[in-house]
C-alpha cells in the first residue's frame, strides 16, 4: 500500500498520491484559511503540496519543512514553481524541542500522523502548540479510525503495511488525536470528509 513514487526529473520527486489529493486539499484550505496566512507545512515530503497550494492561494505564505534528506527535492519544486509565496524549506524533525520557526497563523500536515509513532505525534502537537498563534488553525489530513475501527478495507491494509515497516506507526484513533491536541490547547473545530476515506481535521488554538 505504499504510495508509488515516480520521478519527473532527477531533482523533482513526484508522489502519485499527492497528485490525487492536492486539488481537494487546496479546495478546503481555500475555504478555511484566513487571507494572508503564514502556513507552516510539517512533513512536506516531495514538495508538491507546497508548489500546488502556493500557486492556488497566492495570498498566503507557505513555509515547507522536512527532514534534511528531503530538502533537495522540495527546493527542486520551489525552483520549478517560481512562486514568491513558496518559502525556502526548513529542516524540521517534529521530535526536536526547538523548532526553526517563531509564530505562524496556521499549520498543515498531510499523511504524517499515521507514518509516525505516538511519541512523535505528541511531540508534534507540543511543537504546534508552541508556534501557533492564538486562534491559529491546525489542519491534519489523512486516514483516521473511529471508535477503534477502520473506516475501509483499504485503510486496514494501509495500517498493516505501515506496521510491517515500523511497528510504532499506524492509523491513529480520531478520539486519541483530539485528546492529544487538547493537552496542547488545540480544540477540534471541524472533521471534514475527504476523498479515498481520508479526513481533514481542523483545530484551533485557544488560551
Amino acid at each position: 500500500m505504499q504510495a508509488k513514487q515516480v520521478t519527473a526529473s532527477a531533482e523533482a520527486p513526484v508522489s502519485e498520491a499527492c497528485l490525487r489529493n492536492q486539488q481537494p486539499i487546496a479546495d478546503m484550505l481555500e475555504r478555511e484559511l484566513p487571507p494572508h496566512s503564514v502556513v507552516l507545512e510539517i512533513g512536506s515530503g516531495t514538495g508538491q503540496h507546497a508548489a500546488f497550494i502556493s500557486r492556488r492561494l497566492p495570498g498566503i505564505k507557505w513555509q515547507p519543512s522536512e527532514l534534511a534528506d528531503r530538502i533537495a527535492g522540495i527546493n527542486a519544486w520551489r525552483e520549478r514553481a517560481q512562486n514568491s509565496n513558496f518559502l525556502p524549506p526548513l529542516v524540521l524533525d517534529v521530535a526536536q524541542d526547538l523548532w526553526p520557526v517563531k509564530q505562524v497563523d496556521a499549520v498543515f500536515s498531510a499523511n504524517v500522523v499515521h507514518f509516525i509513532g505516538w511519541p512523535k505525534v505528541r511531540a508534534m502537537m507540543a511543537g504546534i502548540g508552541r508556534v501557533l498563534k492564538h486562534t491559529g488553525l491546525a489542519f491534519f489530513y489523512g486516514p483516521f479510525n473511529y471508535g477503534g475501527q477502520f473506516t475501509s478495507d483499504g485503510n486496514r491494509l494501509l495500517d498493516q503495511w505501515l506496521r510491517e515497516r515500523d511497528p510504532d506507526s499506524g492509523i491513529k484513533d480520531f478520539e486519541q488525536i483530539v485528546l492529544a491536541a487538547r493537552k496542547e490547547k488545540l480544540r477540534l473545530l471541524k472533521d471534514i470528509a475527504m476523498p479515498a476515506n481520508n479526513r481533514l481535521l481542523v483545530l484551533q488554538k485557544y488560551v
